[in-house]
């Protein structure tokens, strides 16, 4: 087979081996570490910003849960010395449940922050870098190839990691609005 550069020119049972496919050699000024695809790439390689970018989204409702889990006995423990709630059982367990919820919340926030900024620089049609790193900010117009898989794999790949990270913010958000209701309700 030629040397495919889309999706579409695999055939059955082959899957998109991913940026590596298109090599990014040439007159580049850019260093290979602010690069958007590398930097793509140590999302994918980094524990943490890995957990949404799988095929499902177990990896992160795992994470996410064991954090609620190892936060609400913690949290059982602040909330109990609090007279008013140490005398009412279930707003006290309510109390806790809600505020575990704010490190998992955290962490998706960091997560979400992470993913769009890269997902930014791939969109993007020029790259901005430091050529030294002392603060001699550059801009390299992407070429034409460069832009088109830049904007394949912004798309196809961080597109639905995103999707996953905007559902788990929305229902970490309403769990933490809802409770915090229910305890003032209570």
């Amino acid at each position: 087979m030629a040397n495919p550069t889309r999706r579409g020119d695999f055939g059955p049972g082959q899957q998109w081996p991913g940026p590596a496919l298109i090599s990014q050699a040439g007159p580049c000024p850019v260093p290979q570490e602010q690069r958007p695809l590398q930097e793509y790439q140590q999302l994918l390689e980094s524990w943490f910003f890995v957990w949404p970018s799988g095929p499902d989204g177990w990896p992160l409702l795992r994470a996410l849960g064991l954090s609620w889990l190892l936060l609400l006995p913690l949290a059982l423990v602040v909330a109990s010395g609090s007279v008013p709630l140490r005398h009412d059982l279930p707003q006290l367990v309510l109390a806790a449940a809600t505020a575990s919820v704010a490190l998992p919340l955290l962490l998706l926030l960091r997560q979400w922050m992470g993913w769009t900024y890269v997902q930014k620089r791939l969109l993007a049609d020029r790259v901005d870098y430091e050529e030294s790193g002392w603060y001699d900010g550059q801009v390299w117009p992407k070429p034409l190839p460069w832009l088109q898989q830049d904007q394949l794999v912004a798309r196809h790949q961080i597109g639905p990691v995103l999707a996953r990270l905007r559902l788990g913010l929305t229902v970490a958000g309403l769990l933490l609005v809802a409770g915090t209701g229910l305890c003032q309700a209570l």
